[in-house]
């Protein structure tokens, strides 16, 4: 895909009828990698989605949802369609992240989006909190999701973070990894539960931490564990490159 790249006709038919509500976008004036998971190191544009159904304690994105501490005219903005392919479409880089916040709270809207990203060339990752089923015109060649449910360690109620039936969507699209924040041993025996209740795989371990040094030791606690269950390891390359630099 060439910067010089149109924009489809079917995007601009929809201009006027599908827009987002934005938190960032990032990847093309600063370059970056997707830096968790299956394509952790991979050059990656991403379009963050402001809001969110879960108020995790630990997130590290409360700027698209904790409106006690953020100005939601400050921190999201409206895009159409059309801008974000636009965006998308003035880079060579071939994966586009749609993260959030959580991006499926949108996703009627966000179809468009990925059809018209997937004609010109690119793929698709969403990382999602797992508690919404993708409508099935998402369920395509050319999209994965990063499913990530948030166990209690992770601050949030598993009555609300974890939702069955929208897991088993997610199994049975078998476009999916599911990948766990953990910063115990502890946590990687209840990630074990629900990966057995609820047949989950491939599972993804990703060290707690928003510092280099954090993720470093969390990574030695958990190594040994993660690799007897033969289960993937996933750094946060984004904080070790970045320092966690908002934008990267």
């Amino acid at each position: 895909m060439t910067a010089s790249a149109p924009i489809t006709t079917a995007v601009a038919a929809t201009d006027a009828a599908f827009w987002l509500i934005v938190a960032e976008c990032f990847g093309i004036e600063v370059p970056t990698f997707q830096g968790e998971g299956p394509s952790c190191g991979h050059p990656a544009l991403f379009i963050r989605l402001s809001r969110c159904n879960l108020t995790c304690t630990k997130c590290d994105t409360k700027y698209t949802w904790d409106w006690s501490q953020f100005d939601p005219r400050k921190e999201s903005t409206k895009k159409t369609v059309a801008e974000l392919m636009a965006w998308a479409a003035s880079s060579p880089v071939e994966l586009v992240v749609i993260t959030g916040g959580e991006p499926l709270l949108q996703q009627t809207r966000v179809v468009p989006l990925v059809e018209a990203l997937l004609a010109a060339g690119k793929r698709v990752e969403f990382e999602t909190n797992g508690t919404i089923a993708p409508v099935s015109e998402l369920v395509v060649d050319g999209v994965r999701f990063n499913v990530s449910p948030k166990i209690a360690s992770f601050g949030m109620d598993e009555a609300k973070s974890v939702v069955p039936a929208a897991l088993e969507a997610f199994v049975a699209s078998g476009r999916a990894a599911f990948k766990f924040v953990a910063s115990s041993v502890a946590d990687l025996d209840r990630i074990a539960e629900l990966a057995d209740a609820h047949r989950l795989a491939p599972v993804w371990v990703m060290p707690e931490g928003t510092t280099a040094d954090a993720i470093t030791a969390t990574t030695r606690v958990l190594a040994d564990a993660v690799a007897v269950r033969r289960w993937h390891f996933t750094t946060r390359l984004h904080v070790l490159a970045f320092a966690d630099a908002r934008g990267r």
